[in-house]
């Protein structure tokens, strides 16, 4: 049902909309309608399949143009959710993962705690045929899903951006409905900072040879990653960590040049 005011007033600094390699320009366009219709702006896009700008995308966005205009394209998830410090997955089957798994009420009251707090969040949708590869939900601080019908499990990803942006306003419309406990008092870090320390990680245990046998090096940065998301570290504790690191390394190196 079209609306008859089609400002920008009651937009609000909600949670980004990441989509992660989407296929057809049509679906971003319904996604953007969606997101306009729940005071949602921020829709970034990982590697679209037909490229941007995307015509179909804007035809179907029913004039959300506000929301199409400002659409940021990026190569990687790490990049697009570099500047966040607090990233949802949202998935339809179950994952080999303990991660903590939210109800789309329950995830939208956290965004808003977050959000409310000053902090910068997100939500990551997967592509139309497959969803979210187990690596990119790794990268994710915890996971959202939705309560359907388990004989027809068969949500499109407009409708799945429909639902979280209709609970993330929904959790701000009173008191009642506000989430009852308070935000962090310390901000987790920033992605892009949370993604380097992987790196680092991950390089410095590979110079140990601690990944062995080879084989099982995926099973195990897995692992560590699942870990490292869960533990919500913040920058400060993470640069501790790198200097931790690059002490040990530091160390291994001179061990290794005296034993030549």
């Amino acid at each position: 049902m079209a609306g008859t005011n089609r400002t920008d007033e009651n937009l609000t600094e909600g949670p980004a909309i990441i989509l992660v390699e989407p296929q057809l320009g049509e679906n971003i366009g319904m996604v953007a309608r969606a997101m306009a219709n729940f005071g949602l702006a921020d829709l970034r896009l990982v590697n679209p399949r037909d490229g941007w700008p995307n015509e179909r995308a804007r035809a179907s966005a029913s004039r959300a143009d506000h929301v199409i205009d400002a659409v940021k394209l990026f190569d990687t998830v790490e990049a697009a959710a570099a500047d966040l410090t607090y990233l949802l997955a949202t998935t339809a089957r179950p994952r080999d993962s303990v991660k903590t798994v939210r109800g789309p009420d329950s995830a939208a009251g956290a965004l808003r705690a977050r959000i409310g707090s000053g902090q910068r969040a997100g939500i990551l949708f997967g592509r139309e045929r497959f969803g979210l590869s187990n690596e990119e939900v790794d990268l994710a601080d915890e996971i959202v899903t939705f309560p359907v019908n388990p004989a027809f499990a068969s949500l499109n990803i407009a409708q799945a951006v429909l639902l979280m942006s209709y609970e993330w306003m929904k959790s701000g419309l009173d008191e009642n409905a506000a989430p009852r406990f308070s935000a962090p008092e310390i901000a987790p870090a920033e992605k892009d900072n949370l993604y380097r320390f992987f790196d680092h990680l991950e390089g410095s245990l590979d110079a140990a040879g601690y990944f062995f046998p080879p084989a099982k090096r995926e099973v195990m940065v897995h692992n560590l990653r699942i870990m490292l998301t869960r533990a919500g570290f913040s920058g400060p504790e993470l640069s501790t960590l790198h200097g931790v690191l690059r002490s040990l390394d530091r160390k291994a190196m001179k061990s290794a040049g005296e034993g030549e």
